[in-house]
């Protein structure tokens, strides 16, 4: 269900990794590593720019496997371009960042912040994301699901 125009909402998602919080800051501010873990199941990734301090930029393309996966608001048929800047970095605690996601639908416009929080835990380090301002055109399920599908992906990149 999509959210009334103009009213922006904010998605959530955590996860236990069994890992250090200074090993799970480290997936995150090595581009090659970073980009192994990111993309959701179905998709690939490819780091265009990668600047991981405060202040920094990056700009990523996230490409669908599936060769015949198109979905509107899309940069092209099959592929997501996201630039974003580092708003703050505290190792092995916080990265915040503003990401927008390059599309011609207005949809897909404005600017997310997506905060990773690593907090040590007895079994390794829970790992939570909140991003704010979720563009409406990103389905809450499909989001939801890929943040999910992320976190899965570094609890076994770490694990």
């Amino acid at each position: 269900m999509q959210e009334p125009s103009g009213k922006k909402r904010t998605d959530t998602a955590s996860r236990v990794i069994r890992a250090t919080p200074q090993a799970v800051f480290e997936a995150f501010v090595d581009p090659e590593t970073l980009i192994s873990w990111l993309p959701p199941k179905g998709m690939t990734g490819r780091i265009l720019a990668f600047e991981p301090h405060q202040g920094g930029d990056y700009r990523l393309a996230l490409t669908y496997d599936v060769p015949d996966h198109s979905t509107p608001g899309k940069s092209s048929a099959h592929t997501d371009i996201v630039s974003g800047r580092f708003l703050e970095i505290i190792p092995d605690e916080r990265i915040v960042q503003a990401v927008d996601f390059e599309s011609e639908d207005a949809a897909f416009a404005g600017t997310m912040v997506m905060t990773w929080s690593l907090a040590e835990v007895p079994l390794g380090t829970n790992v939570t994301i909140v991003c704010k301002n979720v563009p409406s055109g990103i389905r809450k399920e499909d989001h939801d699901e890929g943040l999910r599908s992320t976190l899965d992906n570094l609890a076994n990149y770490l694990e």
